[in-house]
């Protein structure tokens, strides 16, 4: 059941006291300051503003579950504020917003547009809900803005040359003006008015949603009498790809997967690089091939031939994605992981998801709402799981247990690069600090650490930066401590990956020098 909220001047007006306590509270917390468990409180005061100022949400089903979807992500918000779980929160709460007016068949491709428009048009939400507030007056006798406006301006107009006379003429009322002073036009004091005017347009999206109907229609083509030379050019061009797609399958399985000696002087490190990123583009290229040529219901995809070859193919691309995967695992074995890599191992499986659904999507006969819908489902459900999950300390984690400093089969501990991912890095260094008995590196593991350390104390110590996530490492270094302390650093000036770059001085007191910046350090390729 759709439900259809009227406005009213009451509505009106109680949305708008929500709008500007929320822009104050936004302002309180955020202007100025880094975000921490504040912006979990904040998504949480949003969505109850929501609920209270639009009781339909709570009779709609699917709105209900967004909201609650909405909830979770404010929950992870408030353990790991961060861009893609706020994005997330805002995608879920605005869908639930607009959902009680929206039928229940709507497409992904439906709902992308409708949360586009209501974005768009929230620019100008403000001046279309004075307008109407203005006509509802108008309706019923009352006085309209304009007409207000009108009978304010000779007044206001007037009253102001009379002041400035008597202010001419009167000195106490000249100084007393003169010691009024009204906010300077400062760069900080535009940019603050640009953050409050960003909020209230957040806001009043949710508050105050516009619903606007799709203009974009997928096309639905469908070939229905293809010319013979066209079959038999797509059946030709899949024989040719199957046999090309078997070629460097076949060199992969005899190279790669089993682990035989390359001709030559290459190294399987070089092999694996050089081909990860291009096969991911072929595999690309051959689900575009079979969505353009291939469309469900043509004559063309209901031949035997051209069904099998096309299942063929895409099982071909299935190992070339599952190549390149294990390319990208032998390149990182070989040198160091890193969140760029993790995200192109994801990007990876999502298109072999994609390549599996479009071959399908042709057997079945299923329509190109089908596809998006089930793509955009993989897709957020592995956002959804990226938000949570710490691919920082993921990474530290594993370039420290397998760094060759500590008889990994990794290359050198970078630990420059340890140093920009912060604070998912500490508890490795800490960990990597307290067991290593190599003198030379646990001083530049302490340089590191002390950095990050320090970093994060100072933002816990602001209560507005403070996170649950940053206290649970704090809490596990001081559990770490326990069974060895950590050691301060050896004083001088320092490299971004800890290297002392100047001797220190053999008198004073010992005072770890700040780090410099980045000097040299792992690039995230």
């Amino acid at each position: 059941m759709l439900h259809k909220p009227a406005l009213s001047r009451s509505s009106f007006w109680f949305r708008v006291a929500i709008s500007a306590a929320l822009v104050g509270l936004a302002d309180l917390l955020f202007f100025n300051h880094a975000p921490g468990t504040s912006l979990g409180l904040f998504a949480f005061v949003v969505l109850g503003g929501t609920l209270f100022s639009r009781k339909d949400l709570l009779r709609d089903r699917r709105a209900q579950g967004f909201v609650f979807l909405g909830t979770a992500f404010a929950l992870v918000l408030a353990d790991r504020p961060g861009l893609l779980a706020w994005v997330l929160f805002t995608v879920s709460v605005s869908v639930g917003a607009l959902s009680s007016r929206v039928g229940p068949n709507e497409t992904a491709w439906g709902w992308a547009q409708r949360l586009a428009l209501n974005w768009i048009f929230a620019l100008f939400g403000p001046l279309m809900n004075l307008l109407k507030v203005s006509r509802l007056k108008r309706g019923r006798g009352g006085m309209s803005g304009l007409t207000l406006l009108g009978l304010l301006i000779m007044p206001l107009v007037g009253g102001t040359v009379f002041l400035a006379l008597f202010a001419a003429a009167n000195p106490l009322i000249s100084n007393a003006l003169s010691a009024l002073s009204l906010p300077s036009l400062s760069g900080q004091n535009v940019v603050r008015v640009l953050f409050w005017c960003a909020v209230l347009i957040g806001v009043l999206s949710l508050l105050r949603p516009r619903w606007r109907r799709p203009f974009l229609a997928l096309p639905e083509r469908r070939i229905a009498n293809p010319s013979a030379s066209l079959t038999t050019s797509i059946t030709l061009s899949l024989i040719v790809f199957n046999a090309v797609f078997a070629l460097q399958n076949s060199l992969d399985l005899a190279f790669l997967w089993s682990g035989a000696p390359l001709p030559g002087d290459m190294g399987l490190a070089e092999y694996a690089h050089r081909g990860a990123y291009p096969l991911i583009f072929t595999a690309l290229l051959a689900g575009l091939f079979v969505l353009v040529a291939l469309q469900p219901g043509s004559d063309t995809a209901r031949r035997p031939l051209v069904r099998r070859l096309v299942v063929v193919w895409i099982a071909q691309n299935m190992v070339l994605v599952a190549s390149s995967l294990l390319r990208t695992a032998d390149y990182i074995e070989a040198y160091a992981l890193t969140r760029f890599r993790i995200a192109a191992m994801i990007w990876m499986a999502l298109v072999a998801v994609g390549l599996l659904l479009i071959c399908w999507r042709m057997l079945a006969g299923k329509s190109a709402h089908w596809l998006i819908n089930t793509n955009a489902m993989a897709t957020l459900v592995v956002l959804a799981v990226v938000s949570v999950v710490d691919l920082g300390a993921v990474v530290a984690g594993w370039n420290v247990r397998h760094a060759r400093e500590v008889g990994g089969r990794g290359v050198e501990l970078d630990l420059g690069y340890l140093h920009t991912l912060g604070a998912p890095a500490l508890v490795s260094l800490v960990e990597l600090e307290t067991t290593t008995d190599d003198v030379a590196l646990r001083d530049r593991v302490a340089a590191v650490r002390q950095d990050i350390l320090l970093n994060i104390q100072r933002r816990q110590g602001e209560w507005r930066g403070w996170t649950w996530r940053d206290q649970r490492r704090l809490d596990r270094v001081d559990a770490l401590q326990r069974n060895r302390a950590l050691s301060a650093p050896a004083p001088g000036a320092r490299g971004w990956d800890g290297r002392l770059l100047r001797t220190a001085p053999t008198t004073g007191a010992p005072v770890a020098a700040p780090l410099s910046v980045p000097l040299t350090s792992q690039t995230e390729g």
